[in-house]
């Protein structure tokens, strides 16, 4: 059985104090989920005092982003090494805004990765294609190049691995792959999974959706056989609509 992972990323949102008056909020209205793992990805400034108010709780938290090295002179960035030391057990990498607003490439997301695992974090590794692949048939050829670069010298560190399909199309839109189509597509990743690494690996490794998920929608979406959880946006900015997107993945909605 693969344990259901619902992240929340709250993107450039929430100050420090905001972060904290969420975790005790959230906290309360999750205090009893034991059969999904949670995690709340806060910007930089906020993670070290978010880790701090979820001590305890058995909830998760993540960086958004990291530096494949470990340090050097690169202004403005993090190392894995810097996230866990604030506190992070899971950084997310190659979201697709940093692949299409940052320029992100995949053998980058590929070296960020490698620095995870490295540093002992759990990768939440993003994959996706834009309106204009998928309208040109291009899906499982983009899905594919993601992988095997994102993939590329990880073997046997490939066991604390997640994926997260993303569609750029469905990111903030309020459009949505149908669970039909998500499952079509987590059904290819984790072969391709198996391809790439081993089909024990595959069997085991989480394949989260992310893309406009709403308690309205999540629910349909988890129940797909290899929907395994849920990376959220925007719908993870309120306490209490998380807290419902995390009862639509145990099946509670």
């Amino acid at each position: 059985m693969r344990t259901p992972l619902v992240a929340a990323n709250w993107k450039m949102h929430k100050t420090v104090g905001e972060a904290a008056a969420y975790a005790h909020a959230f906290r309360a209205l999750v205090a009893e989920v034991r059969d999904v793992e949670i995690v709340l990805a806060p910007p930089f400034t906020a993670l070290h005092a978010l880790a701090g108010a979820l001590a305890g709780s058995g909830i998760g938290v993540a960086g958004q982003d990291l530096h494949a090295e470990r340090q050097g002179a690169f202004t403005g960035e993090i190392s894995a090494g810097m996230l866990r030391d604030a506190g992070a057990g899971y950084v997310i990498i190659g979201h697709s805004e940093r692949r299409h607003l940052f320029g992100e490439t995949d053998a980058e997301v590929g070296a960020k990765v490698r620095a995870a695992t490295g540093a002992r974090l759990v990768p939440i590794m993003c994959v996706g294609e834009t309106l204009a692949e998928r309208e040109s048939n291009r899906t499982f050829e983009v899905l594919d190049r993601q992988l095997q670069a994102g993939l590329a010298g990880l073997a046997a560190a490939a066991g604390s691995l997640v994926v997260a399909y993303e569609p750029v199309w469905a990111i903030g839109t309020g459009r949505n792959a149908t669970p039909e189509q998500a499952q079509e597509v987590h059904a290819h990743i984790r072969a391709r999974l198996a391809g790439v690494l081993d089909e024990s690996i595959a069997r085991t490794r989480r394949i989260l959706y992310g893309g406009s998920v709403k308690p309205g929608n999540v629910a349909a979406l988890a129940a797909q056989p290899d929907v395994d959880g849920a990376l959220v946006g925007g719908a993870g900015l309120d306490p209490g609509s998380f807290a419902e997107i995390v009862a639509g993945t145990r099946g509670l909605l």
